[in-house]
């Protein structure tokens, strides 16, 4: 495997495998799991097709770590740089989403083993990537160009994926929780996002309660990893995270006519 003899470069943003991560050369090395080949599967798709805007899987390495190829750029991390907060950086990502969602709508999920899928009625259209998180996207110039991380992707829909971008990026929960430049701009960031996608009038009227379940759905699969020992999402909760959680369910049910009348 080229670039065995490398140093490793420990990779920072993520919470699932952090500190699992790392560079080596022109490559990235992760842990797999029991779902890794149905991931592989989807990126030797995507290279297939021809997008550029996920790493590409290169096999495995002498530890069993998955290997993939480095995409140059930056992930936002914090403390999260003004730019990337930024109309025209939102742009980009739902750019981004919407190519990487016809770029996979060719590609068959059979008979693969995929993590678990979003709620009905918003699975089995295409492989969401179902974590569209700000340290999951990486920029270039200021522009979305690739994402990275797809160990939840499973068989969901476009809209699902779009709820969960304009939930992270927006972002959609209450102003007290937002202390940068986004804030007080949810509705219209929302709008923007959805515009800039291109969403049709069935999957707007859809997005809202999409959004609701997606945040539920997260919170879920942290709650669990939590039950079962997993350091880094027990901290990431006993940091008060649930009942920020609560508060952000709350502002979606007091809110929904509005986040609606933002989509009109």
């Amino acid at each position: 495997m080229p670039g065995e003899t490398e140093s490793e470069v420990l990779l920072l943003g993520g919470t699932a495998n952090r500190g699992q991560v790392v560079r080596v050369g022109d490559t990235v090395r992760r842990p797999q799991r029991a779902t890794s080949p149905a991931t592989h599967a989807l990126l030797r798709h995507l290279a297939d097709v021809g997008f550029d805007g996920a790493p590409r899987f290169l096999g495995v390495d002498e530890q069993g770590r998955e290997v993939l190829s480095y995409v140059p750029g930056t992930a936002i991390t914090p403390p999260y740089p003004a730019w990337a907060l930024s109309d025209e950086a939102l742009v980009s990502v739902a750019h981004l989403l919407r190519d990487y969602h016809r770029a996979v709508s060719t590609f068959s999920p059979v008979p693969h083993l995929w993590p678990p899928s979003p709620p009905p009625p918003f699975a089995g259209q295409l492989i969401s990537h179902n974590d569209v998180n700000l340290d999951n996207v990486v920029f270039r110039d200021g522009r979305a160009v690739a994402l990275i991380d797809f160990d939840l992707a499973s068989p969901g829909c476009r809209v699902w994926d779009v709820a969960c971008a304009t939930r992270l990026w927006a972002p959609l929960r209450p102003d007290r929780y937002i202390d940068d430049s986004r804030r007080g701009r949810a509705l219209d960031r929302l709008r923007l996002f959805a515009d800039s996608y291109g969403l049709d009038r069935g999957d707007r009227e859809a997005l809202v309660p999409a959004v609701l379940h997606n945040h539920q759905w997260l919170y879920d699969i942290v709650g669990t990893a939590a039950a079962n020992g997993h350091p880094a999402f027990s901290e990431y909760l006993a940091g008060g995270a649930m009942r920020r959680a609560e508060r952000t369910r709350r502002w979606y049910l007091d809110n929904v006519d509005v986040l609606q009348q933002a989509l009109a």
